[in-house]
C-alpha cells in the first residue's frame, strides 16, 4: 500500500463518519429548538441542511478525490470526471458560504453589530464570482483562474473574521467560547490560504507561463471535462494537493455542521431563557 493509498482510506473514513455524525444530529436537530429565537429557527434550518449538503459533497469527494486542471484521479469511473466533480463542489461551496452570510446576517441583527450584516450582503456574490473563475480554470487548465478563486476566498475569509472580531464586544458568557473558536478557524483558514494555497497556485501558473502552455477552448475544455480521468497513484503527483484536501474533508466539514449549533444572538423571549 502506498501513501497516497493509504491517505485515501484514512479521509474516505472521515467521510464515512462525518455522514454518520450528520444523520444522527438530524435525528435531533428539532430538539434545539427552544434553544433559538423563533424568528431565526426556519433560518437555522437552511443552514442545517446546507451542512448536509457539504458534508455529503465532502464525503463523495473524498472517496473519489481528483486534481481538476490536470484530469488525475484515483478511480475512473463517469463520477470521477471532472465535470461531476466540479459540479458538485461547485453546489457545496456555495451552501458552505450561504451558511456563514445566514449565520453573519443573524448575529449582526441580533446584536446590533452593522459589520457582520454589511459582509452579509457582499459574502454570497463575492464567492459567485469566485467559482465562476473555478469553472474557467477547469475548462481551460488555466492555473490563473485557481489563483483569482483562491485569492477571492481569502478575501471572503478576512471579511468573515473581520465580523467575528466586531461582534467580539457585543457577545458575553459561554457564547464567547464558541466564537473564539470560529475566530481560530478563520485565522487559520486566511494563514493557510496565504501562504499554501494562492502561493501553490501561483507557482503553477507562473510554470505555464514559462512553458509557452497552450490552454484549451472553453468548449473544447467542457468536452474534455467529461472524459474520463487519469489514474495516478504517485506521491509526487498529489503531495501538493493533499494538505488542503486533508483539512478541507475534515475540519472544514466539522466547521460547517458546527454552524448549525451555533448559540443563538438575539434574546430569547423570558420563558425560553437561553
Amino acid at each position: 500500500m502506498t501513501g497516497v493509498h493509504l491517505w485515501w482510506l484514512l479521509i474516505s473514513l472521515v467521510g464515512v463518519i462525518n455522514i454518520g455524525v450528520w444523520l444522527y444530529a438530524a435525528t435531533n436537530f428539532s430538539k434545539r429548538k427552544h434553544l433559538i429565537h423563533p424568528a431565526f429557527y426556519p433560518w437555522r434550518r437552511w443552514v442545517f441542511f446546507l451542512s448536509g449538503i457539504y458534508v455529503f459533497v465532502c464525503a463523495f469527494r473524498s472517496f473519489l478525490p481528483r486534481i481538476d486542471l490536470e484530469r488525475v484521479c484515483l478511480v475512473a469511473t463517469p463520477l470521477s470526471s471532472m465535470f461531476v466533480g466540479r459540479s458538485l463542489a461547485t453546489v457545496a461551496e456555495l451552501a458552505f458560504i450561504v451558511q456563514c452570510a445566514i449565520l453573519l446576517r443573524e448575529a449582526g441583527i441580533g446584536t446590533r453589530v452593522k459589520t457582520a450584516t454589511a459582509v452579509f450582503w457582499v459574502l454570497i456574490p463575492l464567492i459567485v464570482v469566485a467559482e465562476s473563475f473555478s469553472w474557467y480554470a477547469v475548462l481551460t487548465t488555466n492555473y490563473l483562474g485557481s489563483v483569482v478563486e483562491e485569492s477571492l476566498w481569502t478575501v471572503a475569509g478576512c471579511l468573515i473574521l473581520i465580523s467575528f472580531v466586531a461582534l467580539w464586544p457585543r457577545i458575553t458568557g459561554v457564547k464567547r467560547y464558541y466564537l473564539l473558536g470560529m475566530i481560530l478557524y478563520a485565522i487559520g483558514f486566511v494563514a493557510f490560504m496565504v501562504m499554501v494555497d494562492v502561493p501553490m497556485y501561483w507557482s503553477r501558473w507562473q510554470l505555464e507561463l514559462a512553458q509557452n502552455k497552450q490552454y484549451l477552448p472553453l468548449f473544447h475544455g467542457l468536452m474534455d471535462t467529461l472524459r474520463t480521468c487519469h489514474v495516478n497513484f504517485h506521491m509526487s503527483k498529489w503531495w501538493q494537493e493533499i494538505p488542503w484536501m486533508s483539512l478541507y474533508f475534515s475540519i472544514t466539514v466539522w466547521v460547517s455542521m458546527a454552524f448549525a449549533y451555533a448559540p443563538s444572538f438575539k434574546s430569547l423571549p423570558a420563558n425560553n431563557p437561553d
